[in-house]
């Protein structure tokens, strides 16, 4: 329910809107922020759900960005015939020497061909005066007995077991988009189920699955098997991020819910740094897999202790149920009393008026049944795209930068820690809209200037590259929260589903766009950096959502979007007036 206030005193966390001379502040109150209050909404409850959600999220950033060394690309180079390569006693060298130029050709630092090897054995590059180039014009064919791969750095990887390369190197980054369709998918299907069973029973099931499914993967035999594994650890992971960042949203006050959330984000950006770690001392992909997959075992033992969203339970019509979650937050905050008090006749008067306005059921085209929930709808599924899109489209090909990739992804990792904690900041003091528009406006033009950039100055590209990710990383860190606080209860999963089904299309998408740069190689930074502007500009068009409590309801919603469209042509006129010269 909405109150309308006209005031000139101090600041609130509640008042928005504010001018310089004058102010005309609306806030709005919300019959459960008031249930809050009377349990404590910030409290010793609050702190241990959040804490333990927290660690979901740590592993979420192994899984999503795990392909950058489970599918790690060593130097190779085609495998002699076995009797030959035995006969000859030939290993790995990085800079081939004397008896592998007889049968692979070479470049002119000394390097071998990744793909192609002589059909016949330049005997006379033995004489002492053969050189180098001796050999350029033999007839050469692709390899046939298979590749010797330098696993001084990664001792075996999915591409080194399966031989993804050359011919077969699309069947790498298709196991990435594999992944992202599995994210897309989860995030259609359990956003759904989330909004219909509760966040803490999909939260349950997502982190099972992620366990069970990220074990099974360790033991493929196969490419497809590994696609298939890693389809489902997609979709489960879809449901962990979706239901942890609702979960923890609808469990804490208006005031707080910005430095919550951003925590959260900490914890994915710890997750980063932290697989950096781990795939510097698990050079085996199998056993990486396995290390960034059994946490969830133990997470989902200890999320049984978590209770239910409680208002989650009051919008579905379970307030008896509702009432038990909100007696135990009472007790645990040190408010027992004030718990023992509350009763469901109370908790249905204070939410008599969302309750009224909240049906059965409801699908996804109630995202685009009213005015506002459509503009709402269709700028938020613009915003996740392109923002994952760019993001993952920066963040999933290491390699290509040529540095060591467990210090690009320090780098990459530690580059978020001052963005997110930049836009946290400016989400709290300036907005959600303002912040989400220029973290993806900036990074957009980041991306873009980098393609003019000469190749020699490589170490500039990849700061730039690093600085336009932690921009991508701040709008990523406000779209999760601007999208929660947008959509109302009884939908916000179902929203939520739907802006993360498009963040994983474009995830999907990314993979696809690098190899285009095999053949244009300025394209790919061109469309990563057009995406995120394009974005940025959709961005601005989305309601701000600074120090307003969650709606509960599409009604709720559709009444705060016309107040304040009302309020804002008030106050133009109001302006209008003051500035009119006297007569």
């Amino acid at each position: 329910m909405f109150h309308m206030v006209t005031d000139t005193g101090s600041l609130t966390d509640h008042f928005v809107n504010c001018q310089c001379s004058f102010s005309t502040q609306v806030f709005y109150t919300m019959a459960f922020e008031d249930l809050l209050e009377i349990v404590r909404g910030v409290g010793r409850y609050q702190v241990i759900h959040v804490l333990l959600l927290s660690f979901p999220i740590l592993f979420t950033a192994s899984h999503n960005l795990l392909q950058n060394f489970v599918a790690a690309v060593p130097d190779h180079r085609c495998r002699l015939g076995l009797g030959l390569g035995h006969k000859l006693n030939v290993t790995w060298e990085p800079l081939v020497g004397d008896l592998v130029t007889l049968f692979v050709p070479v470049d002119q630092q000394g390097r071998a061909d990744k793909c192609r090897l002589y059909t016949e054995p330049q005997w006379h590059l033995l004489w002492s005066n053969g050189t180098w180039g001796n050999g350029s014009g033999a007839e050469t064919q692709p390899c046939t007995d298979g590749w010797e791969y330098d696993r001084s750095q990664f001792s075996n990887t999915i591409v080194t077991e399966w031989d993804l390369v050359c011919g077969q190197k699309a069947l790498k980054r298709i196991a990435q988009s594999i992944y992202m369709a599995g994210l897309l998918i989860g995030a259609i299907v359990l956003g759904r189920l989330s909004d219909k069973y509760g966040r803490r029973a999909l939260l349950l099931w997502s982190s099972l699955q992620v366990a069970a499914v990220g074990t099974c993967c360790m033991f493929s035999s196969s490419i497809a098997l590994f696609y298939f594994w890693r389809f489902l650890s997609g979709m489960a992971i879809s449901g962990v991020i979706a239901n942890t960042y609702i979960f923890a949203a609808e469990l804490i006050p208006t005031r707080v819910r910005t430095g919550v959330i951003t925590a959260l984000n900490y914890g994915y950006v710890c997750g980063q740094l932290m697989l950096a770690g781990m795939a510097f001392l698990i050079r085996d992909w199998r056993w990486l897999q396995f290390a960034v997959s059994v946490p969830y075992f133990v997470i989902f033992l200890y999320i049984w202790w978590l209770s239910e969203s409680p208002r989650w339970l009051i919008m579905n019509k379970k307030a008896e149920v509702a009432l038990k979650h909100l007696r135990r937050m009472a007790r645990i905050n040190g408010r027992q009393a004030e718990g023992q008090n509350l009763t469901t006749e109370i908790i249905k008067a204070k939410m008599e008026d969302e309750l009224s306005d909240t049906r059965d059921s409801h699908s996804i085209l109630d995202l685009f049944r009213t005015p506002g929930m459509c503009r709402i709808t269709c700028c938020s599924m613009v915003v996740w795209f392109s923002v994952s899109f760019s993001y993952y489209g920066l963040s999933i090909d290491l390699q290509g930068f040529g540095v060591d990739i467990y210090l690009i992804q320090v780098i990459f990792g530690a580059v978020d820690i001052p963005a997110k904690f930049i836009g946290y900041i400016l989400m709290s003091y300036i907005g959600r809209r303002f912040t989400q528009s220029s973290s993806l406006i900036m990074a957009g033009c980041i991306i873009v200037t980098n393609i003019f950039l000469p190749q020699e100055m490589q170490t500039i590209q990849m700061l730039l590259v690093a600085v336009g990710k932690g921009c991508l990383a701040a709008a990523f860190s406000c779209a999760f929260q601007h999208t929660a606080e947008l959509f109302p209860t009884v939908v916000r999963l179902t929203g939520m589903g739907l802006a993360c089904s498009m963040a994983r299309v474009g995830a999907i998408v990314a993979p696809i766009v690098r190899m285009i740069g095999d053949y244009v190689p300025f394209l790919p930074m061109a469309i990563y950096g057009g995406m995120a502007i394009v974005a940025g500009l959709a961005a601005c068009c989305l309601p701000e959502t600074r120090n307003m409590p969650l709606p509960d309801t599409i009604a709720e919603v559709e009444r705060r979007a016309k107040k304040l469209k009302k309020s804002e042509k008030e106050e133009i006129i109001l302006q209008e007036t003051l500035v009119k010269p006297s007569v």
